[in-house]
């Protein structure tokens, strides 16, 4: 069965003194999501803003993917699937 949608995906990033923030928003077309991260450039460090994005979208990335591997292990046991393993990971046919 062939399944194919879009997701609409949109990453912000800000600086503000050596502060990078993040912000990555996913529409799946019934649900939004948002995930967050923020990068912190040491007074010692070289100031490259590239570095800053990088680490602050990754981990804002980060962020997201959990949420969404954490509400897809929710519907998992939704459907009466039992949970085992390390952070109660569901068992089922779709590994992790």
């Amino acid at each position: 069965m062939l399944h194919t949608v879009e997701w609409k995906v949109r990453l912000y990033l800000s600086e503000d003194e050596g502060t990078t923030k993040a912000r990555v928003v996913v529409n799946t077309g019934t649900t939004t999501l948002t995930g967050h991260g923020v990068a912190q450039c040491s007074p010692a460090d070289t100031d490259v803003p590239e570095v800053g994005d990088e680490l602050a979208a990754g981990r804002a990335m980060h962020d997201l993917a959990q949420q969404l591997v954490n509400i897809a292990e929710r519907d998992i046991q939704g459907m009466g699937t039992p949970a085992t393993g390390r952070g109660a990971r569901p068992v089922s046919g779709w590994p992790m």
